[in-house]
């Protein structure tokens, strides 16, 4: 019940602060960039931050699985790799979407 009532106040707050940042092109223009430039700063280290996560949490449980199961290393290797690429794209996909939007 409390997790609902989370959610309802989150969209209530989010649907009713919209009308707040809508602003003229003119008047945001000169601001505006430097904040592309920190949020992508942001968006960069939070990408990184659970990628490194993910990726040294999905180690440990090939490597846990490996230990339990050593007849299935070979296929808990297959798929480890093929995750962590997987997982390595989110952040790469990041700095594409970087460089495609900040223009300095």
């Amino acid at each position: 019940m409390k997790k609902l009532q989370r959610t309802l106040w989150g969209l209530i707050l989010f649907a009713s602060a919209a009308p707040a940042f809508a602003q003229e092109a003119a008047a945001a223009a000169p601001s505006a960039q430097m904040w592309v430039v920190i949020t992508s700063g942001f968006a960069m280290a939070i990408a990184s931050a659970f990628c490194g996560l993910a990726q040294g949490k999905a180690t440990a449980s090939a490597v846990e699985g490996m230990a339990r199961n050593p007849g299935a290393a070979k296929a808990i290797q297959t798929a480890l790799i093929l995750g962590l690429a997987l997982i390595e794209s989110l952040a790469l996909y990041t700095l594409v979407i970087i460089f495609a939007k900040v223009t300095v």
